[in-house]
């Protein structure tokens, strides 16, 4: 999750940001995404298409300039940041449908962004990180758009544990349960917990993973997140789908955005650059 305040950060001269616009999902708005890149870059590239957090209720693409632009100079990638409908605003399956317009603008606007489209990878922090795993899950089932790779960091992937209650207890910080008992509420409204979510809103819905492309997750041991992008994570594995699972001693939900100069934030996303240089 990210703060609610968006702050642009200035990417130096070394990185380009620009806003473009795609057709989004039939009878949807259009689609913005944020697009980072090298400077002068002439030829096609790797691209990330990320997903911001928010709990599935706020958040925008500038939340994580940070992170986006160090990608960038750090890999020589394009970023490609995706502004989705919140679940205030549109619930389910509004946010996954805007991602994968995202992803359908980036392959239609491949040669004027110079996107490889062989090497595109999805992921997100939070509940986008739970959005990109539904997005793995709608591309593969839709087969006309083949990402490589996602990257998960401490994803939103299962309403139900919203009705855990022994979670309430649990020593977290940021996103707590009752945050999360709203932001899945919002999204799936009375649905939420129930026998009918679509795995496309909740990907921890689905039992079998097979032909998913290969997978990064990352999530603290003080995250509410964590037993469900373990289980995930081990169903990806299951599954025949290579998952490298990188799980934080005593850090909480956001804990790289809270403090992001501190050693193991640093490490966390060293982590990230190593998944996604060894992916694309």
């Amino acid at each position: 999750m990210r703060s609610m305040k968006a702050r642009p950060v200035a990417p130096g001269p070394d990185v380009t940001v620009q806003e473009v616009v795609v057709p989004g999902p039939e009878g949807a708005p259009a689609v913005s995404l944020r697009v980072y890149q090298p400077t002068g870059l002439k030829s096609a590239a790797p691209t990330l298409l990320w997903i911001h957090g928010g709990g599935l209720i706020f958040g925008a693409p500038q939340n994580d300039d940070r992170t986006s632009i160090a990608f960038t100079r750090e890999l020589g990638i394009t970023v490609a940041a995706v502004r989705y409908r919140p679940a205030s605003e549109s619930p389910a399956p509004a946010a996954v449908e805007d991602a994968y317009a995202a992803l359908r603008g980036l392959m239609a606007l491949a040669d004027d962004l110079h996107v490889d489209i062989d090497r595109i990878a999805i992921g997100g922090a939070s509940a986008g990180g739970g959005v990109a795993a539904a997005l793995a899950l709608l591309a593969h089932d839709r087969a006309e758009i083949r990402p490589v790779f996602q990257l998960l960091a401490y994803p939103m992937l299962d309403d139900r544990t919203t009705v855990r209650a022994d979670l309430d207890a649990l020593d977290v910080r940021l996103w707590i349960a009752k945050s999360n008992r709203y932001g899945w509420s919002c999204y799936l409204g009375d649905a939420v917990a129930g026998p009918d979510v679509s795995p496309y809103a909740a990907a921890a819905r689905r039992e079998d993973h097979t032909g998913l492309p290969r997978a990064w997750i990352g999530v603290g041991t003080l995250d509410l997140f964590r037993d469900e992008d373990i289980a995930y994570a081990r169903r990806l594995s299951d599954s025949g789908v290579p998952c490298e699972l990188y799980i934080v001693p005593g850090a909480f939900h956001g804990f790289d955005a809270v403090f992001p100069r501190v050693e193991v934030s640093k490490e966390f996303w060293r982590r990230q650059v190593q998944a996604l240089a060894g992916a694309l």
